[in-house]
């Protein structure tokens, strides 16, 4: 399909629910306060499903009736005559991050069978890991996230890879798998007319286009040449249209998880805020208020109006707290006349505990309704020293969530290291790289205590309730099979002339290697 024309209603009327609860996400996201107070509408607030924008039904029966059902902290009017007071606790931003570090702490394996070596360079000369972990954050603040692969053979000698969030696509399903998906940015805007560079991706094929036209509206296509930042398009190949040479897309959409609660039947994804923004929205009303109770508690002192100094006519006058020498006042006989014991000083108490227990508790509610645990992202550790079995325990909701979300990101990222090698290998036909499929294995996520897994390997080997080369996987979940193989051999050679084999598994555990575990000297359990 072409670009759009005919001067469209633009964004794309189609996108509009999604938008708003892009809108509602991102401003949990970025945790700007003016963000806030505008997408829930300053003293209305309404349901998700809405977009929390602004009710035309604002002041009137079906909007009072709106407000007295629903009520949002960042939804009431602030009072102009004071200063702002509310504060945002960066939670919703935390959990994204949580996310990220979940999936793409430790890169993934990614292995293929032709052109190892040239993925590896791709793999590092790009920066794949980074732009993985930035992108699952994007994915997990806005329900989905898109990868799109490019170059520029000035900047470097690989593909590229961008991460784009959902807020400006316009992506195109069939069965639930995306076949296109027009991309739009803002070049330029001055005195009403706004320039917009469109990007479409469809199969094989990536086209581009500048169009001049106002805030509701695309407007006419122009050449690309007449903004700078589309200048360069116009040189590729023909009109702006550039052949990837894949069979595919250049870009993939990963889903942070389904289904989209609020969009029933889309495939989008749904963001891990979804359902909690009600909680999110109380947490910060309660560390508002525990930061109002911290201004209401500064110490104020009230003194008689003898103890001001006039400052002259006009200019008022004021109390110095830090005068060493004071002149006598002019008081009543029997009267004090000690300025110090004339100062009340008042000091209001901080309910700390109660603010303190609200906040966590309402904060634990918002992360386990995101799907995680609350330690590591609500809840700070008490300094001890945990096992790797302790660590699941704790975590069990987040590496539940975790696990899920891998389902998600297993076949797009799949598909999508897949179009970096067929962009590789058309672009850069001689570096050694063939289009294949890649498998993809994820680490796990909590390391094994060495100590527990010591202990479990010794009582293997003392009950001989496993071979060597069993014992070796164990140890080193990680290594593939010849790895595996290699160091069975080893073990096998180091073992060899020793007369007491079982001294000398204990001996060998306990210096990090695995030894003999089979019976007397030359023998050996089955495999």
């Amino acid at each position: 399909m072409p670009l759009p024309t005919g001067n469209p209603v633009w964004p794309p009327e189609e996108t509009e629910p999604a938008r708003k609860l892009y809108a509602t996400w991102g401003a949990w996201y970025t945790g700007d306060p003016a963000d806030l107070a505008q997408v829930y509408g300053g003293a209305l607030g309404t349901d998700t499903a809405r977009g929390f924008y602004e009710d035309p039904d604002k002041g009137t029966v079906i909007g009072r009736a709106v407000r007295a059902v629903v009520r949002w902290f960042w939804g009431q009017s602030a009072n102009p005559a004071q200063a702002p007071s509310r504060v945002h606790v960066p939670l919703a931003s935390a959990i994204a991050e949580a996310s990220s570090q979940l999936l793409f702490e430790e890169m993934p394996t990614i292995t293929v069978e032709g052109s190892q070596e040239r993925l590896d360079e791709i793999i590092r000369e790009s920066g794949l890991h980074a732009k993985l972990q930035e992108a699952a954050e994007v994915c997990a603040a806005y329900g989905g996230v898109y990868l799109r692969a490019s170059w520029d053979t000035t900047l470097a000698d690989v593909p590229l890879t961008d991460v784009i969030p959902p807020d400006c696509a316009a992506p195109e399903w069939s069965h639930g798998h995306l076949v296109a998906v027009t991309f739009w940015r803002t070049v330029r805007e001055d005195a009403g007319t706004v320039w917009r560079h469109l990007e479409r991706h469809e199969h094989g094929q990536v086209l581009h286009g500048l169009y001049r036209g106002t805030r509701g509206r695309l407007g006419q296509q122009v050449d690309l040449t007449e903004q700078p930042e589309t200048a360069a398009f116009a040189e590729a190949e023909t009109g702006g249209v550039i052949r990837t040479g894949l069979d595919g897309l250049a870009v993939v959409y990963i889903p942070n998880v389904r289904p989209n609660r609020m969009l029933r039947g889309s495939p989008l994804g749904r963001s891990d805020f979804s359902g909690i923004e009600q909680v999110l929205d109380l947490l910060d009303e309660a560390w508002s208020s525990w930061a109002r109770e911290l201004r209401l508690s500064k110490a104020r002192a009230v003194v008689p109006n003898t103890a001001l100094e006039d400052m002259g006519p006009g200019n008022g006058a004021h109390f110095d707290e830090d005068r060493e020498i004071w002149s006598g006042l002019e008081m009543l006989p029997g009267q004090d006349a000690n300025p110090s014991q004339l100062v009340q000083l008042i000091q209001p108490a901080i309910r700390v505990e109660e603010h303190a227990r609200t906040c966590a508790e309402v904060a634990k509610q918002a992360v386990r309704g995101a799907g995680y645990s609350a330690p590591g992202i609500a809840e700070e550790g008490d300094g001890q020293a945990v096992t790797a079995t302790e660590i699941h325990d704790r975590k069990g909701r987040s590496l539940q969530t975790r696990a899920r979300k891998i389902g998600y990101w297993r076949p797009e990222l799949g598909s999508y290291i897949e179009g970096l090698l067929g962009i590789d290998v058309t672009v850069w036909p001689g570096a050694g790289a063939v289009v294949e499929r890649p498998e993809i294995e994820w680490p796990d996520a909590v390391t094994p205590d060495p100590e527990a897994l010591s202990r479990a390997l010794s009582g293997i080997a003392t009950a001989e309730a496993a071979s060597i080369r069993t014992r070796v996987a164990m140890l080193h979940p990680d290594w593939d099979e010849p790895a595996i193989d290699e160091e069975v051999e080893r073990i096998r050679g180091d073992r060899a002339g020793e007369a007491d084999p079982w001294m000398g598994a204990a001996e060998g555990l306990a210096g990090n290697r695995i030894a003999d575990g089979g019976g007397p000297a030359g023998e050996e359990p089955a495999e």
